[in-house]
């Protein structure tokens, strides 16, 4: 029987204060490649954030076209903190998509908030093409 995925978070999680990330690391690959569940790394790396995220440390990827300035990451931070008002501590992993007119995309484990440029302009074409119940409802 193979053990849930969201055990494995969990005991990733007891030793990240312990263990150097690197040695860490080895472990959780050496696991995976001993138990054939090496495709399951992604989302178990999902579960780790989600789980930490429970207990106040929240991590977000926050996509945007070009570099953010730090009064953008205060910004992005007072946006996080809607989400997770429980944060106790915020980290924040830029990343650039030059793909992205503008805005930025803030990536949660489960979730994403999209303030891009191009959410906003499909959402002004809903409303103008659909009326106002269309974006509210």
């Amino acid at each position: 029987m193979k053990t849930p995925r969201t055990q494995i978070a969990g005991v990733i999680i007891q030793h990240l204060a312990n263990v150097s990330p690197q040695r860490l690391a080895k472990e959780v690959a050496a696991y995976l490649l001993n138990e054939n569940r090496t495709d399951e790394l992604d989302s178990l790396m999902r579960d780790v954030v989600a789980e930490r995220a429970l207990t106040g440390t929240v991590e977000v990827t926050a996509v945007s076209a070009h570099r953010l300035s730090e009064a953008a990451l205060k910004d992005i931070a007072a946006e996080v903190r809607l989400v997770y008002p429980q944060a106790k501590q915020i980290i924040i992993s830029p990343k650039i998509d030059t793909n992205l007119l503008g805005g930025v995309r803030l990536e949660f484990p489960n979730a994403q908030l999209d303030l891009s440029l191009r959410a906003k302009l499909n959402e002004l074409k809903t409303l103008i093409t659909y009326g106002k119940d269309a974006i509210s409802g």
